[in-house]
């Protein structure tokens, strides 16, 4: 009886083992479109990983950076979840997450090195410099690409010649269009469409590199805005406003944000995401295209950001190869990223799907800008390359006397510079610090 009864317990434990189910936790934040893809995707990672169940939490992006920050004071990481390219060198300093390097070469079903290899390099970091290395600390969810719209049908209006889709406006040229583009159509004394409307948080840098400098040296250590080529950047920046009027006045962006005006068809240019293109191919009763953003002079570079956010792996996980598979399954998984694009939710991350993006009808006809940016043109954000954005984000706590023409770019740029360099000061200490644990 005792034999019996041991062979019975024997056999339940294999059964249990053969049975026993390892679960990982996934958090993100999702539009329902993109969650309903997601949901896909993991019941198919969980076909093709038998023995695998997946926890899927998605959350509004409101409430995704609260319950991520809890979770790391906590130490208790989801095993896979968003982290931006800005945040890959205080996690993996503090070692909160995977290197995800040494598990990409075992991963099953997708293809690694069809990833956009800038799209991941803005994951690399070696310990000393963000873009650099071996080590790969999150894996693409998407990228942003921060492209230039402008409104075809407000053009074809007012007799405007179409931008090249290739060669950028110079500062001067923009100037000129924007001009052309500023009228008062009812007679009542006050313009009713613009030339552009840009906001000065996510608009300004693009013309900073368009004159060919940056808001930090070379060496990502000191503070650059003093820079005479920075602070003509600024200074035409305000001037667009003051000196040409070819945007709305604060007191006219009050009554109407420019989003709102660009909606209605009031502004020639605007920026545009990928991931304004479901709405915009809804909502707007004109023709638009994208161009490169303007630069100075004809021997300046265009450049514009390259956002988005990666699949990270916590360090904490009790299933790191399954946890990296999964990372690398949702930002590579093929029938994924064609559902994203089919339904204009986000580039494909994929070369091999770049022509199935880029030749999509309707709206705009150039999305190849898209892909240039990805590819050429786009930059990462300066504060990537820091501890932390305070240094950044202090740049623009007084920047509206400028914009308001009550005090000129230099002046501003030299009283604020010190500032902002203790603050950077503070945030590479705090690096260092991090670095040396």
């Amino acid at each position: 009886m005792k034999k019996v009864l041991l062979s019975i317990l024997a056999a339940a434990s294999v059964c249990a083992g053969a049975f026993a189910v390892d679960e990982i936790t996934l958090m993100n934040y999702a539009q329902p479109q993109e969650k309903a893809i997601l949901d896909s995707v993991v019941a198919r990672f969980e076909e093709t990983h038998p023995g695998t169940k997946v926890k899927f939490i998605s959350v509004t992006g409101d409430e995704y950076a609260a319950k991520i920050q809890a979770a790391l004071a906590a130490n208790q990481l989801p095993d896979v979840f968003y982290l931006g390219p800005e945040s890959v060198r205080q996690y993996a300093d503090n070692g909160k997450v995977l290197d995800l390097a040494p598990y990409i070469k075992n991963a099953k079903g997708v293809d690694f090195d069809d990833l956009y290899s800038s799209a991941v390099n803005a994951y690399r970091y070696d310990g000393k410099y963000l873009g650099q290395g071996d080590s790969i600390w999150a894996l693409p969810k998407d990228f942003g690409p921060f492209a230039f719209a402008y409104n075809k049908t407000l053009f074809q209006k007012y007799g405007i010649p179409l931008p090249s889709k290739d060669t950028p406006y110079t500062w001067d040229e923009f100037i000129s269009v924007c001009k052309k583009l500023t009228k008062d159509t009812n007679g009542d004394g006050m313009n009713d469409t613009f030339g552009t409307g840009l906001n000065v948080h996510w608009a300004f840098i693009q013309f900073v590199w368009g004159n060919g400098t940056d808001f930090l040296d070379e060496t990502k250590t000191k503070v650059n805005i003093t820079d005479p080529k920075f602070i003509e950047a600024l200074q035409f920046w305000a001037d667009m406003t003051n000196k040409y009027e070819v945007t709305p006045s604060a007191t006219q962006a009050q009554s109407l944000d420019t989003y709102q005006r660009w909606l209605k068809g009031e502004l020639g240019f605007f920026p545009a995401g990928p991931w304004d293109l479901s709405t915009f191919n809804k909502v707007l009763p004109f023709d638009y295209d994208l161009i490169p953003w303007p630069v100075h002079t004809s021997e300046n570079e265009t450049a514009t950001y390259r956002g988005g956010v990666g699949w990270a792996v916590s360090a904490t996980t009790k299933n790191p190869s399954k946890a990296a598979e999964l990372a690398l399954y949702l930002s590579a998984d093929k029938e994924a990223n064609e559902m994203f694009c089919d339904q204009d939710l986000q580039i494909p991350n994929l070369k091999s799907l770049a022509s199935r993006y880029t030749s999509k009808p309707g709206n705009p006809q150039n999305r190849q800008e898209f892909i240039n940016i990805i590819e050429k043109t786009g930059r990462s954000w300066p504060f990537d390359y820091t501890y932390n954005r305070v240094w950044y984000d202090n740049f623009y706590v007084g920047i509206q006397k400028v914009l308001d023409g009550k005090m000129t770019a230099e002046e501003y740029c030299k009283k604020i510079q010190p500032k902002l360099q203790r603050d950077l000061d503070k945030a590479l200490a705090r690096a260092r610090q991090s670095a040396r644990r």
